[in-house]
């Protein structure tokens, strides 16, 4: 039995994936995916799975995520099942490349650190009245 990993980063959020042969039980955290709340978490995560149909269906799948918010951490178990899948089926690679890139090559954009006298805000500085 082979066992595949992979490993997603977004902003500040890391997943490693695990995937073995298996039912085709998907576990992020431990919890089972049907499970996961906010629903648009849920349905990202999903996409690299409903791509690969019956391939996926032959492994289970466990992710550990954690840093960063819902959504970035969604985006990071995304980019892990995928490069795991494609690991474990070459043919898959293609396909994932052609529907949306960001599926196998991680999105290396980062949040700007703040600025004094902004606000709190990257760049928006505070007005001047010369008068």
């Amino acid at each position: 039995m082979k066992t595949f990993i992979a490993v997603g980063k977004r902003k500040k959020a890391v997943a490693r994936a695990t995937i073995k042969e298996g039912k085709g039980i998907v576990r992020v955290n431990k919890r089972l995916l049907e499970n996961l709340n906010p629903h648009m978490a849920k349905l990202k995560i999903d996409e690299p799975l409903v791509l690969a149909g019956e391939v996926a269906k032959k492994y289970d799948i466990n992710v550990n995520v954690y840093g960063g918010g819902t959504i970035s951490q969604a985006e990071a178990v995304r980019l892990a099942v995928a490069k795991a899948l494609a690991s474990a089926d070459s043919r898959l690679r293609s396909e994932f490349l052609e529907y949306d890139r960001t599926l196998l090559i991680a999105d290396v954009r980062q949040r700007e650190s703040r600025k004094p006298n902004t606000h709190g805000n990257a760049r928006g500085k505070t007005q001047k009245s010369y008068r």
